[in-house]
């Protein structure tokens, strides 16, 4: 991984550790950092007159709920893990809440639009697959025989 520029180290690292705290999985996770390619304090206005803001391109829709927290859009747009547990943490309540199976749950992520969701959904799969077969093959996990 020493050879990954670091932008793209700190996306796998911060990844894998917020999907192990909230208990997602950690190759959707990654998957969703590929897909929305974010950085570092980018904002990005939507049509529909929210941002997407930082290296997750956290929605500020889901600010609204975590201001009572003292969450600010400057906790989502800065480097380092911060955003990458709070896109797990949204990732989960769409795991846990949401309806439809893990794959339309996870594209919630990006939208709930039917029409978005949907290539989103398609997308996230290849990336999620992808992922899955970089952590199979770089880290030692417990296989059953």
């Amino acid at each position: 991984m020493l050879d990954l520029p670091p932008l793209q180290q700190e996306r796998i690292v911060c990844s894998i550790t917020a999907a192990i705290k909230y208990q997602v999985p950690a190759n959707i996770l990654l998957a969703i950092a590929e897909k929305e390619g974010g950085r570092p304090g980018m904002v990005v206005a939507n049509r529909n007159g929210t941002y997407d803001i930082g290296p997750m391109q956290f929605n500020s829709n889901y600010l609204k709920e975590l201001r009572k927290y003292g969450i600010a859009p400057a906790d989502v747009a800065m480097n380092g893990c911060y955003p990458y547990d709070l896109a797990a943490w949204r990732l989960r309540q769409h795991l846990l809440y949401d309806k439809g199976n893990i794959w339309i749950k996870a594209a919630n992520y990006n939208s709930r639009t039917a029409n978005y969701n949907q290539q989103y959904k398609d997308d996230l799969v290849k990336k999620a697959e992808k992922w899955l077969y970089w952590l199979d093959c770089n880290f030692s996990t417990y296989k059953r025989h």
